[in-house]
């Protein structure tokens, strides 16, 4: 698409009303101007008359990036035309705001890669694109755009500390997962995955392997291992906070035990051991209204409860639950005095992700 700049705009109008008061007043000199004008804004349109082949790429990598780690846009321009190009720009969309790259000359035949940061800042979701090349001619009076590719979202996900996996107190569990083959009676679907010579074929998925066109096998965990709970308040959400609740989820997640993440207005996450979905659906967790006590009271009993919170208030509740958990862990997040263990519950305090690693492990 060919237009004119607001200067070019401006120009023009300018060129007019110099031309009519040129012959309304019998003077030459406006409308000299007026001419001028018209001659620049002419070359301006002849320089942008030819439409550049193009082959245009954007990446952005990775597309998945914990929050504060880099992830930068690489864009690769080449000129597939018979004639050098000058004068390009590239406008790249990133979140609410727009990136602008001026490219240097661009020979016939030639390439030019040139890359960008995107910002990580701030976890949830960041809409990349869509990507804008322009060519506009060495006034600025007139601009040919393009839009290439189709837009892509960056994930931002929660930092992540590695942690050990709290006890549950059953002796039975501490051997790990069970997997593949966990006993009848305790196994649950968990996902699929491709056949290999020796597994049962009662647990083939035949739907599954029809559309794929190649051997689907169930993979079942077992539903006794002990569960990890993650309950995290969003009411006066911190970033810190989500770091620390994703670090206990994955850490169980890692070590193949079940995890579920809650918040006070639901359940985040279902009984799951992918430490992907885990970081995908906490990228996205939200500031909410509700405390946590509906939640506490509905979430199924069990396994380690690890309560992620910076309302002192809610340390002492999560004392109720200790009956219903083989274990109860607060992890209090927020500054001041920490507030005093109820019998029967763990809290670890900190203030930044960097302390839990080693309050977690002094408990």
């Amino acid at each position: 698409m060919r237009a004119l700049t607001p200067l070019g705009r401006g120009t023009l109008a300018g060129a007019v009303a110099l031309y009519l008061a040129g012959l309304a007043l019998g003077y030459p000199e406006p409308v000299v101007l007026a001419t001028g004008a018209l001659l620049a804004l002419a070359a301006a349109l002849a320089w942008t008359a030819p439409k550049p082949r193009l082959e245009v790429r954007r990446e952005v990598t990775p597309l998945k990036v914990p929050r504060g780690e880099a992830a930068v846009a690489v864009l690769n321009v080449a000129n597939l035309g018979s004639r050098g190009l000058s004068g390009l720009r590239a406008q790249d969309r990133i979140g609410s705001s727009e990136h602008t790259i001026d490219l240097p000359r661009l020979p016939k035949g030639a390439v030019r890669t040139v890359s960008y940061p995107l910002p990580t800042d701030t976890r949830g979701e960041i809409p990349v694109g869509p990507l804008m090349l322009v060519r506009a001619d060495p006034f600025g009076l007139t601009r040919r755009v393009r839009e290439y590719g189709l837009p892509v979202t960056l994930l931002v996900r929660p930092r992540t500390v590695a942690l050990p996996v709290p006890p549950s107190g059953r002796a039975h569990h501490l051997e790990g997962p069970a997997g593949d083959n966990a006993p009848a009676g305790t196994a649950t679907f968990h996902t699929l995955r491709e056949y290999v010579v020796g597994d049962d074929l009662r647990h083939v998925h035949w739907r599954s392997s029809a559309r794929v066109g190649t051997l689907m096998v169930r993979r079942l965990i077992d539903a006794a291992l002990p569960t990890t709970t993650v309950l995290l308040d969003t009411r006066a959400l911190t970033e810190p906070a989500v770091d620390a609740a994703a670090s206990a989820a994955v850490a169980a997640a890692r070590a193949g035990f079940p995890v579920r993440v809650l918040t006070g207005d639901g359940p985040l996450i279902g009984t799951k051991t992918d430490v992907e979905s885990v970081l995908d659906r906490l990228a996205l967790v939200r500031p909410g209204p509700s405390g946590v006590a509906e939640a506490l009271r509905a979430a199924r009993g069990g396994g380690s409860l690890v309560l992620v919170t910076g309302d002192p208030s809610e340390v002492a509740r999560v004392a109720g639950a200790r009956r219903r958990f083989d274990r109860v862990i607060c992890v209090y997040v927020g500054g001041g005095p920490v507030p005093a263990a109820p019998p029967g519950v763990t809290v670890v305090p900190i203030t930044s992700l960097d302390e839990l690693p080693t309050a977690w492990g002094t408990r």
